[in-house]
């Protein structure tokens, strides 16, 4: 009996360093409020990360979407938190971008992307948003 409580034991604490260490990749570099509106009409804030290309901003998501992609098809419009800075958006899917925003987004997150990227089965069909502002 005591060979389930050790292995149960170590399974746990294998969750938690796993569920730790998305914590710290996720959180640790320039990390962005993005507000959507539901379908009630409520406001959902998620944190995303960011990258700059060309004078536009690129947030990402994966080939099998995502709630906050979602509700930004839904809506249209979105509010983006940078840098203590509050501005409104439209978003314009840029497939053919995607290497280009997978890079970057290596290059500025590290092993943080590698992390999660493993963790969420791979980068491969993500789409890079480009946030255009609304005047």
């Amino acid at each position: 009996m005591k060979f389930v409580y050790w292995g149960l034991g170590t399974l746990f604490g294998l969750v938690l360093i796993v569920f730790g260490l998305q914590i710290v990749a996720s959180e640790r570099v320039e990390v962005v409020e993005l507000t959507t509106t539901d379908l009630e009409g409520e406001e959902v804030i998620t944190h995303l990360w960011i990258v700059d290309d060309e004078g536009y901003q690129y947030l990402r998501v994966g080939a099998d979407g995502s709630g906050w992609y979602s509700r930004i098809q839904e809506n249209g419009e979105i509010r983006l938190t940078r840098g203590g800075s509050t501005s409104s958006y439209t978003i314009t899917p840029r497939e053919e971008k995607s290497d280009q925003v997978n890079q970057l987004m290596q290059e500025k997150y590290t092993w943080g992307d590698t992390l999660i990227g493993y963790l969420a089965g791979s980068r491969e069909g993500s789409i890079p948003l480009e946030l255009h502002p609304v005047d």
